[in-house]
């Protein structure tokens, strides 16, 4: 008995589920199943003894969730590559540089979108994919949306499970907690889990070191990082009260600092909002129309925000209170495309040089990258791209200095899209702004269902987190690696196997040692060169 399911093991965590549906119709032949039946003797002592290993290990899992084990996986491991192409030259990307906002963490570090200007893009490197190492952290059913960095390179994470949002500080070697705190429950809502961007979502990092947050109650908190020895602990610094001018039923979305260390604040029904540090002074004003990303800011005082219907610029006016510069509607087309949150657009509003801002639109029978003036809201051009009735996106574009990169959700629905082998529609793309025309350089097929990839400038690469459709029933994730010029694929590294794995809207995030770092529904997973 024991030799015969301990192959059946072996051959399922091999190849994958379809080895005991195989396994199953097997025992449904008369002559196999009374072979299998004359060998196999189950015994109260071989009962007892599998159910207890399984308690062990299943308790094993439950009761240490703090990143000592690895992210649990499903079987499947010889039916899917580990590893495809080979390591990358570096070829930088010529690109402007993104100014350094005075009030937030360095540039790559201070929030899930790396900088002021939502580049979604590093100046420093990446992993070139020379005998990559893959290791995961357990955190339990918790993904930690938003990861940025101290200066002593410790990850502060915003995490969230299924009771609502925490904040930690992640040791980046042993990818291990050291400090965490537990931020508000989430409140009652008709919103889905998978769906809810409230107060768990979006955070920053300050100058210094501390964590900006909006909370399920609708406060806006300041968490001091470290003590004065540079020690994580989690202590609030400051603390405001929005519930006033935010009612039941609305939420906080995310919140970023303009250049003159004003914090601004967005809700989901579409309030703008701003703090003034210094004297707590806020002051309102309600766009009439749903907000579901984050938003970008540059050193004039410009703020862009995107809606469900247009994109905007606003400023500070009298008294630090938002007014809207322009608005520029755009095609938002007739329904909530499978893959998005919202009908409209499901990207941050990313700044390019030459004073240009990109988002995307919502049209049928083609999503388009769209390129606006950022002084004006003169739209200067706008490119369809993928496939007719199978385009949509709900992350950010990464700034590739002439271009941008936009990356196709479609089909996405909720983490089941993904099991047993199943994708979304295909779909990664670049588009160029060059002599006020807009030029698709090139398209690739790759399969990315939710994350939010990311560039480095210093390799030409961008990274997306892929998954390979499989007719095994096998669900494979990989880290891949496209160069920025050609769109061809270099390589990708498989992170693992099955749902956890899945990184469902988090962000890919380039750590100061180039190392590469994605949150998924099961905790961290770094990937890094060995050599």
């Amino acid at each position: 008995m024991i030799w015969l399911l301990a192959a059946l093991l072996v051959v399922w965590v091999a190849l994958g589920p379809w080895v005991l549906v195989a396994a199953a119709v097997l025992m449904g032949v008369p002559r196999v199943r009374w072979w299998v039946l004359d060998r196999v003797r189950l015994t109260r002592r071989g009962l007892a003894f599998t159910a207890a290993t399984v308690a062990v290990l299943t308790g094993l899992v439950v009761v240490l969730p703090d990143g000592l084990l690895p992210i649990p996986q499903s079987p499947g491991v010889l039916a899917t590559p580990s590893y495809v192409g080979r390591p990358a030259s570096p070829n930088p990307v010529r690109a402007g540089e993104v100014p350094q906002h005075p009030h937030l963490a360095a540039n790559g570090a201070s929030s899930m979108h790396d900088d002021a200007w939502a580049s979604d893009a590093y100046a420093g490197a990446g992993p070139l994919g020379a005998q990559p190492e893959v290791e995961t952290a357990w955190f339990g059913i918790e993904e930690c949306a938003t990861l940025t960095f101290d200066r002593d390179d410790r990850l502060v994470a915003l995490c969230g499970d299924t009771g609502g949002p925490s904040l930690h500080v992640i040791d980046p070697e042993s990818m291990r907690k050291l400090a965490s705190l537990d931020l508000p429950e989430r409140e009652e809502s008709d919103r889905r889990p998978w769906e809810d961007l409230c107060g768990g979502a979006y955070m920053y990092l300050d100058d210094r070191d501390r964590a900006v947050l909006a909370t399920t109650d609708r406060r806006v908190l300041v968490v001091r990082t470290a003590d004065g020895e540079g020690k994580p602990e989690l202590t609030t610094d400051d603390s405001w009260d929005l519930k006033p001018y935010v009612p039941h039923g609305d939420c906080l979305i995310a919140l970023l600092p303009d250049w003159s260390g004003r914090i601004w604040w967005l809700s989901q029904h579409g309030l703008v909002g701003t703090i003034e540090p210094r004297t707590g002074d806020v002051e309102v004003h309600d766009l009439k129309e749903e907000i579901w990303n984050s938003f970008a800011v540059d050193e004039s005082g410009g703020v862009y925000v995107v809606s469900d219907t247009a994109l905007h610029r606003l400023e500070a006016g009298a008294g630090g209170r938002p007014r809207v510069v322009w608005r520029t509607a755009y095609d938002r087309g007739a329904e909530r495309k499978p893959g998005q949150l919202s009908r409209g657009s499901g990207t941050t509003p990313t700044l390019l040089d030459g004073d240009v801002v990109a988002i995307t639109d919502n049209a049928e029978p083609r999503m388009n990258v769209v390129f606006l003036d950022r002084r004006t809201g003169r739209e200067i051009c706008r490119q369809p791209v993928f496939a007719k009735g199978e385009s949509a996106t709900e992350n950010s574009l990464v700034s590739l200095g002439s271009g941008v990169l936009v990356e196709n959700n479609h089909g996405y629905r909720s983490p089941l899209s993904t099991v047993l082998g199943f994708a979304t529609e295909p779909g990664l793309a670049r588009v160029d702004l060059a002599g006020g025309k807009c030029e698709l350089r090139w398209t690739s097929d790759q399969v990315a269902p939710t994350s939010v990839p990311k560039a480095s400038w210093a390799t030409g690469l961008a990274y997306t987190y892929t998954k390979r459709p499989s007719w095994t029933g096998v669900s494979a994730w990989y880290v891949t690696a496209t160069d920025v010029e050609t769109g061809r694929v270099r390589w990708s590294v498989r992170t693992g196997l099955g749902t956890l794995l899945n990184n469902h809207y988090a962000a890919i995030t380039l750590g100061p040692d180039s190392s590469l770092w994605i949150a998924t529904l099961g905790g961290l997973v770094r990937v890094r060169d060995r050599s």
